[in-house]
């Protein structure tokens, strides 16, 4: 009877040695690849056991619930080095957030994962749902004894956290870095625990800092929009109408985003907001998640105390990072969401075009009576861009961003007819990311331009001198310009 119970301990204990080792051995697959530190192999270990036995819990079958939370690690490894590739950044915490969104909106990340990957994620989900109805367990003891190592692990987790060796970790964001030094499942959690820990910044109650100089604003966020010449190396392919506003713009140069190939909503919260990614903390990531809580920062809200009226302007579903209430609370006090246009019929484009949402703001500029701030976003020019029936990758991707830059054009010219003070700040908010052409590694700045029409409608030169700037100090250009 020892004999048999000191060989199932000693089977037991390889067992899990094999679990902790595959584990780690899947981890060390995650791009960037280096030697863990103790402080995350140790978080590492504690969120597998917790999953495991969270599945446990639910199964009843200790093997299953190994084999699936393993499943979970090499999925995540997976995703992880999809993104990386394909956007220069490792999974963070704050991308666990959107996986409502992917569902709902699949085209914007399914496009990330190459056909064995989606393949292979699909199988392995499927054959994990299989497994854990065929190896369900009836007796209670053993989802019993998984509750157990759940709640020990989670409370063995938050003791972790609080203790010396690992308040220090990770306290400064740096997302690469930190999953070199502590593996992917350790960097999801501290970022996570650093991220909950920020607190929202004191209300800001500033109004604009003197009289208003214009009476009309409209800001463009032009979806992927970057100068081709620059992107491919190839000066004829230079946007005409990007040139010739960057010879007439009050302000203009290179705006430098943080992300590449996607997460419009840092640069669309930056220049809204105001508040740049040093000031952010582990927001930086995804501040549309804490964006409530600054609300007053935000530009549209400023102008409503100097008794601005400002629209919101995106032909897309507005629920999508939660735009219907972060807008609003950010002091828009119209949405003009996909109801204002006219959607695109099967076989014809995919998203609303630009020109449509030019037609749209050139409207509401039209009626618009006292002084009033219309900011949109484009969606005609979202990846993927695929290859032409010659290979060329760069033909979707030129097609569309001449829309962009056609958009632009007729936006200066139906402006200055106008014949009102008025601004246009045109901008990209990250460049595209298409396989073999533009990856990431390199520069990662859009354009932008800024210019200023008199009560003539005549356009009013500035320095021509090009300035870099973050889209919150691009905020800031805006505001003062506004009070210029």
């Amino acid at each position: 009877m020892k004999d048999t119970m000191a060989r199932t301990e000693l089977s037991l204990g390889l067992t899990f040695g094999l679990f902790l080792a595959a584990s780690l051995l899947i981890d060390a697959l995650v791009r960037e690849r280096r030697l863990r530190s103790f402080a995350g192999v140790w978080l590492h270990l504690l969120i597998l056991l917790a999953t495991a036995g969270l599945v446990q819990a639910l199964c009843g079958n200790v093997m299953v619930s190994a084999l699936v939370a393993l499943g979970l690690v090499a999925m995540l490894a997976l995703v992880s080095n999809a993104k990386n590739a394909m956007l220069g950044e490792p999974l963070v915490f704050s991308d666990l957030a959107l996986v409502a969104a992917v569902f709902r909106h699949p085209q914007f990340y399914l496009s990330a994962l190459q056909t064995w990957q989606l393949a292979a994620l699909v199988a392995g989900a499927a054959g994990l749902l299989a497994l854990l109805a065929w190896q369900f367990v009836a007796a209670i003891l053993p989802h019993l004894s998984g509750l157990a190592v759940l709640v020990a692990s989670l409370l063995t987790i938050r003791i972790s956290l609080i203790l010396p060796p690992w308040q220090g970790v990770a306290v400064v964001p740096d997302a690469r870095a930190d999953l070199a030094r502590h593996g992917l499942l350790a960097s999801l959690l501290l970022y996570s625990w650093r991220w909950r820990a920020s607190e929202d910044p004191a209300p800001c109650s500033a109004s604009l800092s003197a009289q208003a100089s214009a009476e009309l604003v409209v800001v463009v966020q032009c979806e992927s929009f970057a100068d081709p010449s620059e992107l491919f190396g190839e000066p004829a392919l230079a946007l005409p109408w990007l040139a010739a506003a960057r010879g007439d713009a009050w302000v203009q140069g290179r705006l430098l985003v943080s992300g590449f190939g996607a997460y419009t909503n840092r640069t669309e919260y930056g220049v809204i907001f105001g508040r740049d990614e040093d000031v952010l903390g582990f927001r930086r990531y995804d501040p549309f998640l804490t964006a409530l809580g600054e609300a007053s920062y935000a530009l549209p809200a400023r102008l409503a105390r100097a008794g601005w009226r400002s629209l919101f302007v995106h032909p897309y579903d507005l629920g999508f990072y939660n735009r219907d209430t972060i807008m609003p609370a950010a002091g828009f006090t119209e949405m003009v969401g996909p109801d204002a246009f006219c959607m695109p019929a099967k076989g014809e484009h995919r998203y609303v075009t630009d020109a449509a949402i030019a037609d749209v703001i050139m409207d509401r500029a039209r009626s618009a009576v006292g002084p009033v701030f219309i900011h949109a976003v484009t969606i005609e020019n979202h990846g993927p861009w695929p290859a032409d029936s010659n290979g060329h990758r760069s033909t979707a991707y030129l097609r569309l961003v001449a829309k962009g830059d056609a958009m632009l054009a007729r936006l200066i010219d139906e402006i200055a007819a106008l014949r009102k003070p008025a601004i246009l700040l045109f901008y990209g908010d990250h460049r595209p990311s298409i396989s073999g052409l533009v990856d990431p590694g390199g520069d990662r700045d859009t354009p932008y331009v800024l210019l200023r029409f008199g009560a003539d409608g005549a356009l009013l030169n500035g320095s021509g001198q090009p300035h870099d700037l973050t889209p919150a100090q691009l905020h800031h250009l805006l505001a003062s310009t506004i009070t210029a």
